[in-house]
């Protein structure tokens, strides 16, 4: 399986993400772009959210960061492609919803949208555990409205739902009105086919980095759907959120420790072929020294990642906080790396010639994307405390 991974990662996805990221927005999403060549391609791996619950839960712990650690070192934007795709299925999955596993085949292009215009990182603060004291955090910016057997959802989600710009299904976290209003801390999650009446897209983002993931705001106007298409109600709404970013921190977490890997390997060669002094630059005892450190840093991010995925996998209730460690420790390792792999090619990492330019800016976003470092920090500080020490 990995060395299946890795070819698509190598022949694929690098190729087509270098592609991509020289493209604007618009052009990435058109017809005729890479952006669909990789898709098709992907669905030939037959790598889907059933390919691994078909597994035990040790056989997916153990396999599943291999094979997201392959993507992310191919490219770091698409794998978040694959990511995106698999999430919708795989929370229906989990609540064994069978309408929705029937309803939605795991084939489609999937998107997750939680964040709002008003609302990014905290999102994840259900709880209002990092909270300020001074603090409101207002109006929901999407609401679905329960009434019986119907939700209506109406609102907008912020443009960083990835995959949005051509998704055919959404898997929404939104606020919930039951017939006492709507605040932050009650929701549902719900999937929503992107073709129903009402659900409109913004124009893809144009950003500095992850430029092959297509990004984008979703926008809901009296979206009607029956109840059949709740993955969880206000009363799961907690656990749905726990789960879901449990899950899309752990991903992260195998993503960019292989794009962390792929700038130290891409380093690590080039350090043996550049001389300067009348010598390859890796004989300089500083190149050396940079190159031993972007060493331990991968595979201490690989060995955090590998870790928390096979327990999260068999444990009864998944670590939110040690996934929230995983996806910290890589994506903080992918940016250093990436930035010390650059300093190694000197002027030449800065053009556009190499590739270790892309990767640095890829991984600036890991560290704001799927909650921000500093709040996930807070939230897995809070969750690590234990009232029975008190």
């Amino acid at each position: 399986m990995q060395d299946m991974v890795h070819s698509f990662a190598e022949k694929v996805m690098r190729p087509i993400g270098i592609a991509l990221d020289k493209m604007t927005p618009d052009e990435v999403i058109a017809p005729g772009s890479p952006y669909w060549t990789y898709l098709e391609e992907l669905k030939k791996l037959e790598i889907t959210p059933k390919t691994f619950m078909d597994l035990s839960p040790e056989e997916r712990g153990r396999l599943f960061p291999i094979v997201m650690e392959e993507m992310g070192w191919g490219d770091g934007g698409l794998s978040i492609i694959y990511g995106a795709c698999s999430l919708p299925p795989l929370m229906a999955l989990v609540f064994n919803r069978t309408f929705l596993i029937e309803r939605f085949p795991d084939t489609l292009r999937g998107c997750w949208a939680i964040t709002e215009p008003d609302h990014g990182s905290d999102s994840l603060d259900i709880s209002r555990q990092a909270f300020h004291a001074q603090g409101n955090y207002g109006r929901p910016n999407c609401v679905a409205t329960i009434r019986g057997d119907k939700v209506v959802v109406n609102g907008q989600k912020a443009a960083w739902v990835s995959n949005a710009p051509t998704a055919e299904v959404c898997v929404l976290f939104c606020s919930a009105d039951t017939g006492d209003g709507a605040d932050t801390q009650h929701g549902v999650c719900i999937l929503v086919p992107m073709d129903a009446p009402g659900v409109t897209r913004g124009k893809p983002l144009d950003k500095i980095g992850q430029r092959a993931l297509p990004q984008g705001e979703v926008y809901f106007d009296n979206v009607e759907l029956t109840t059949d298409y709740l993955v969880a109600g206000p009363e799961d709404y907690q656990r749905a959120v726990y789960l879901i970013h449990a899950e899309a921190n752990s991903q992260m977490a195998c993503v960019w420790t292989g794009a962390a890997r792929a700038a130290y390997e891409l380093a690590f060669e080039y350090a043996h072929q550049r001389k300067q002094g009348g010598v390859p630059i890796i004989r300089h005892q500083a190149v050396a020294a940079r190159l031993f450190h972007m060493y331990r840093k991968v595979e201490a991010s690989r060995a955090l990642a590998q870790r928390v995925a096979l327990h999260n996998h068999t444990a009864e209730i998944p670590s939110l906080q040690s996934a929230m460690a995983a996806k910290i420790t890589a994506t903080q390792t992918a940016f250093e790396v990436a930035s010390e792999a650059l300093q190694v090619f000197g002027g030449n990492g800065l053009t556009k010639e190499y590739q270790i330019e892309k990767i640095l800016r890829d991984a600036r976003a890991s560290m704001i994307e799927d909650g921000c470092n500093d709040i996930l920090a807070l939230k897995a500080g809070f969750n690590m405390i234990d009232p029975d020490l008190f």
